[in-house]
């Protein structure tokens, strides 16, 4: 197995070896799960693999999620489909930096990514490096978010779009989560800057450390939370892939954000992406 790292700060791509192999070889799976927390994400070219061997790859892992909006695919369960064609321009819910599902109590650990079709040109994916995002802050914000939490919601992302029946149903089935705004990561201790797109709001910003008076929450809140979640934006932090067909990639959700560019209508792209259960933010 060859290892490249592709920048400075986020991204391995790796040659050399056959993700389907490491189904049964224990040793090549742990050598992977390794270089994932190193470098969290990722990426493989020429993989042709099936999608019994995406979902049995992905599970070795952990358990698998299915998404309550985007499809799943109905023989395998916990491998869902994002696919986009010409006839729906406006379907866009991709391209904001967020790290998946962070509207759930407990986020996914990581997923596995597969291209299926891609445009010829367009239709790239970037991803950034949380853990040092939150490095690099200041140390008079670093002291300032150290206990703040944000609430994170599907009704105002995926739901924003319903009819405000279903949208409520939506946040019936899935009600907003609380996570702190830094999390640790459990393998390894870091800390993570762990605001993104779903975050709504901050919950515990209202009081005498951070507002003389009323007035000042709403802009004080709003303006350092969306100062938080620009930090994703940061060309330093990030690295970009562009998709062949057969190409993977494997990311930790923990420590990063990622962004689907939708630069390529009226193309179709197809991905399949199984998502594994995580744990609860700390």
């Amino acid at each position: 197995m060859r290892v490249e790292s592709l920048t400075c700060a986020i991204g391995a791509e790796l040659s050399g070896i056959k993700l389907a192999d490491a189904i049964h070889d224990d040793g090549l799976f742990q050598a992977l799960r390794a270089l994932l927390v190193r470098h969290k994400v990722l990426f493989l070219r020429g993989q042709d693999i099936t999608r019994a061997q995406h979902v049995a790859f992905a599970r070795r892992f952990g358990a698998l999620e299915d998404h309550p909006v985007a499809g799943s695919d109905p023989d395998h369960p916990g491998l869902v489909r994002i696919y986009k064609s010409p006839e729906q321009p406006n379907d866009r819910y991709e391209n904001a930096w967020h790290t998946d599902a962070t509207w759930r109590v407990a986020p996914p650990f990581g997923c596995v990514l597969r291209c299926v079709e891609c445009p010829p040109t367009g239709g790239d994916t970037m991803w950034a490096n949380m853990v040092l995002a939150y490095e690099r802050l200041p140390e008079h914000i670093k002291q300032q978010i150290a206990g703040l939490r944000a609430r994170h919601s599907i009704e105002a992302s995926f739901g924003a779009a319903m009819p405000i029946e279903k949208r409520h149903a939506l946040r019936a089935q899935f009600p907003d989560a609380e996570h702190p705004v830094v999390r640790t990561h459990p393998d390894t201790g870091e800390k993570i800057l762990f605001v993104n797109a779903f975050a709504t709001h901050l919950s515990n910003f209202h009081t005498p450390d951070n507002v003389r008076y009323g007035q000042d929450y709403a802009p004080g809140a709003q303006h350092l939370l969306q100062y938080l979640i620009s930090q994703a934006h940061v060309p330093e932090y990030q690295v970009r892939w562009r998709w062949t067909p057969g190409s993977v990639a494997i990311w930790d959700n923990r420590s990063t954000q990622h962004y689907a560019v939708m630069d390529y209508p009226p193309c179709h792209r197809k991905m399949e992406r199984a998502g594994i259960i995580g744990d609860v933010p700390y």
